[in-house]
């Protein structure tokens, strides 16, 4: 399928690549600070070193908050304009925090840089609608997050080998760096895909009634809570695998390790989604995933097989681990695309809401979650079986409703 920017003469491996980079730019973010938490505490709050944690969630606070506003200044400014703008204010901050001699003023340097990082991953979205439609829209949103799912894999590595070379300050100088190279990328190579005829002037009442007609639609609305509960499902595998790791297994060493190499082999879902998904449709995809997590998760919870004499408790919990970030792989970029699919005339705004609500409803039902550990593996497995069967139930709704209507999401 062509493009529907006549203007728009980018490969199709060299667009992916830089609208991964772009998307890449949160996880890298966050997940190449997690090394540097023991120095940053030692250094910046050594009388509170359990403070230190608060640069990773002051950095998702400000990313949030900017998710809400990058895709309606996209829809009226364009699309150049705000990741050219965020980029700036996101390597600003990062400047800030690479200076700053206090935890409270790499807080609130954290907050402005996710809200600048906020721009390039909400925009990101809205190129691609842009520019491709339906399935097609879906392959390449899929192949984008296999090289996506590659980041937090590779993210912690790469943040402790800078540390050990030149000191966790540099990892500031890296984030720099990878927003300028990929800001210099777009300049030189992609071309502004939403002409001045197609934007949406940012008025409070056509924002307000774009955010009406994206909630009103229910093949939107359902997708959204659908994407909530996969994200909340892959939040909670982060938030409680380390100490299962470490409690459960005594590998809490080589856990860097074992979470990479899982990344790695989970990251070859989105290609094979992207194979697929032409021919079967995302519904159809989404389904089978969340239906094979529900035989999955029932097997890990009622026959408490994470309990198993090692190493037989421990291959099935990293069977289990890998087969969820295999999940991510076949359902978040179709999810995802399922939800833009009608709502192009407001792309921006769409993908603002749409990232905005999913992540938030995903963080507030994972946060739970992470307070259930009891140091066995079941608490995990029971929050798995009940979101994957919700999203089931919601997939197989979506279904019925969408063959009453002349025209469906496939």
């Amino acid at each position: 399928m062509t493009t529907q920017n006549p203007e728009f003469s980018m490969g199709r491996i060299e667009f992916v690549g830089l609208i991964a980079m772009m998307t890449a730019t949160i996880a890298f973010s966050i997940d190449a600070m997690l090394p540097a938490l023991p120095e940053i505490a030692a250094e910046l709050s050594p009388e509170i070193a359990h403070r230190a944690p608060l640069i990773l969630t002051a950095f998702v606070l400000g990313m949030g908050l900017g998710t809400f506003f990058s895709g309606p200044l996209s829809d009226a400014f364009g699309r150049r304009n705000v990741v050219f703008g965020g980029a700036a204010l996101y390597s600003l901050s990062a400047f800030v925090a690479w200076m700053s001699n206090s935890l409270e003023v790499m807080l609130v340097a954290r907050i402005f840089q996710g809200l600048g990082a906020s721009g390039p991953r909400v925009v990101a979205v809205a190129i691609i609608r842009d520019l491709y439609q339906g399935r097609e829209m879906a392959r390449i949103m899929s192949v984008v997050m296999m090289v996506f799912a590659l980041v937090p894999a590779m993210a912690p590595m790469l943040g402790a080998g800078i540390i050990l070379t030149a000191g966790w300050r540099a990892i500031f100088i890296a984030f720099m760096a990878f927003s300028i190279i990929s800001v210099i990328w777009m300049g030189l190579r992609l071309p502004e895909t939403l002409p001045p005829e197609s934007r949406r002037p940012l008025r409070a009442r056509l924002i307000i009634g774009a955010v009406r007609e994206l909630v009103g639609h229910p093949t939107v609305r359902l997708s959204i809570l659908v994407q909530s509960l996969a994200l909340a499902m892959l939040f909670s595998m982060i938030m409680l695998v380390q100490p299962i790791y470490d409690t459960v297994y005594g590998r809490g060493e080589s856990f860097p390790l074992w979470f990479g190499g899982i990344a790695v082999v989970a990251a070859s879902a989105s290609l094979i989604n992207a194979l697929l998904v032409v021919r079967y449709g995302m519904r159809r995809l989404v389904s089978i995933a969340f239906g094979f997590q529900i035989l999955l998760s029932g097997a890990m919870y009622f026959l408490n097989l994470g309990a198993l004499p090692d190493p037989y408790g421990f291959a099935a919990f990293v069977f289990f681990q890998t087969c969820l970030f295999f999940q991510a792989g076949l359902t978040l970029g179709n999810l995802n695309a399922i939800a833009m699919e009608p709502m192009g005339h407001i792309a921006g705004m769409a993908a603002s809401v749409v990232g905005a609500i999913s992540t938030v409803l995903a963080a507030l039902i994972a946060s739970p979650v992470g307070l259930m550990f009891d140091g066995t593996t079941k608490p995990l497995a029971l929050a798995m079986l009940l979101m994957a069967s919700g999203a089931y139930a919601l997939m197989l709704y979506m279904g019925r409703m969408e063959n009453r209507q002349p025209a469906a999401a496939e």
